[in-house]
């Protein structure tokens, strides 16, 4: 409970010291998604692909806001700061920014498409496209079909051309990063920009998959045959059905409950990353006899083309190793404290809900055509405006409660260790005695008298042995 309290603390505190500079930068965030979600549209009517190119900007200032935000929260973050003190100079901490941006976009995109922010952007752009596009179809009719462009042509599914964008922008991603130290600083944008786009393009891609998948699984015999199972199980076991859909249910909302406040905290660990790494997991004997076959093979080819294989495969794996070491870092805080801010992040979105709710209706009964079509986006966005600060502070409160019982834990053992080797010296040194003889007699005579030998650290037999 105390644990949960100082998160609490934390938060209000981070809170009320930074809530005007967290709201400004959500604000900012705000205007420059719709600013790029409507160029990206414009463009997007005469070509799709080119459109769907800039989309991934409309995330990334996103992101940017969000790393934004939860950097300057460091400040007064206490853990966190007896661990990784703020950089002293600008250039540190311009540094760090980047870092923090590169290392957070994959992670961020999958949280992004996960709950249907994703989503959301896309049908944004399909409905400025589709907006657009009523001119561009006059222009098919009066100046040919070059004249109109080929926005019309729907969303960007699974083609050859995703799958090249794909591999193109990570390959250049790769370069970048290999040849950072030689390029200029500005080439840090168009990294993340490339970093963006092929992350964007490959979850458009495997949710395509997915949804192929997931579409033919479906309809499948089996899948009937076990639903007419279900179905007549059902009719004649009722209470069963209940049970069944009482678990369904369950099990929905409490993956909501509980994945959404873990998401953001794994967020806000890969952003800050300064917590200590977990030990890494050998791979010796990973796969038994045909893992063994695997390695045999790769340490047949020949060193180059093992070397460019290694580099490629350590780029991949090290945008998953931060959010792997922020998930076991919240595994190690233990339950309690991850309960109690899965709880009060449950408190944060009833509150949110409730705002929803009243604050339209604190406007009253007004005209639908004078009042709500032109005022509607302003009012609807009170609610997640006064919200969205709080969230922040709430998750870095969070975050910053996890280290501080990781560091209590750390003190702890380190205490405890002191106090074994304390007590196995004083053992040794009593066994030293005792094969004394003489020596022995007079340490349990003096047992408990103070030691004349002020010298000495220690009290008790230990004490009296060296006055001798």
């Amino acid at each position: 409970m105390t644990d949960v309290l100082d998160v609490l603390r934390t938060a209000g505190r981070l809170l009320w010291r930074h809530w005007p500079v967290l709201l400004a930068l959500y604000l900012g965030a705000i205007l420059a998604r719709y600013g790029v979600i409507e160029f990206a549209g414009w463009v997007g009517s005469y070509s799709a692909i080119a459109g769907s190119l800039l989309l991934p900007v409309a995330i990334l200032v996103r992101l940017i806001a969000l790393v934004a935000m939860f950097l300057v929260l460091r400040d007064g973050m206490r853990q966190l700061r007896a661990i990784a003190p703020l950089p002293v100079d600008g250039r540190a901490r311009r540094r760090e920014f980047v870092d923090a941006l590169m290392v957070g976009i994959l992670p961020f995109f999958a949280f992004y498409a996960a709950w249907g922010y994703l989503r959301e952007d896309a049908q944004a752009y399909s409905s400025r496209v589709l907006e657009l596009s009523t001119g561009r179809r006059l222009a098919e009719a009066f100046g040919g079909p070059e004249a109109g462009g080929d926005g019309l042509n729907g969303d960007i599914t699974v083609t050859p051309i995703t799958i090249a964008i794909v591999i193109v922008a990570f390959a250049l991603r790769w370069l970048l990063k290999r040849y950072r130290d030689r390029l200029p600083r500005w080439f840090g944008i168009f990294a993340a920009y490339l970093e963006a786009v092929w992350v964007y393009f490959a979850a458009v891609v495997i949710g395509d998959i997915v949804a192929m998948v997931s579409g033919w699984v479906a309809t499948r015999q089996g899948m009937v045959w076990l639903g007419d199972l279900r179905s007549a199980i059902e009719g004649v076991f009722v209470p069963l059905g209940w049970l069944w859909g009482a678990a369904e249910w369950l099990l929905g909302e409490a993956g909501g409950i509980i994945l959404l406040p873990v998401a953001w905290l794994t967020i806000a660990g890969v952003l800050y990353g300064q917590a200590v790494a977990p030990q890494a997991l050998s791979t010796e004997g990973l796969g038994g006899d045909v893992g063994r076959r695997i390695r045999t093979r790769y340490l047949s080819l020949p060193a180059r083309l093992r070397a460019r294989i290694g580099d490629l495969w350590s780029d991949l794996i090290s945008r998953f190793t931060p959010i792997g070491n922020a998930l076991v870092l919240m595994w190690r805080a233990g339950p309690v404290l991850i309960g109690g801010f899965v709880l009060l992040y449950t408190v944060l979105l009833w509150l949110q809900g409730a705002l929803e709710m009243v604050v339209p209706r604190a406007f009253g009964p007004q005209d639908l055509d004078e009042f709500w079509m032109i005022n509607d986006q302003l009012i609807f966005l009170i609610a997640p405006v006064l919200i969205e600060p709080v969230r922040i502070a709430l998750v870095a409160g969070g975050y910053d409660g996890v280290i501080g019982r990781l560091r209590g834990r750390r003190a702890e053992a380190l205490e405890a260790q002191a106090t074994e080797d304390q007590d196995a010296a004083a053992s040794a040194l009593s066994e030293t005695d005792v094969d004394g003889g003489q020596g022995s007699t007079t340490a349990l005579t003096n047992w408990g008298q103070p030691s004349t030998d002020f010298s000495s650290t220690t009290n008790g037999p230990e004490a009296s042995s060296g006055t001798r």
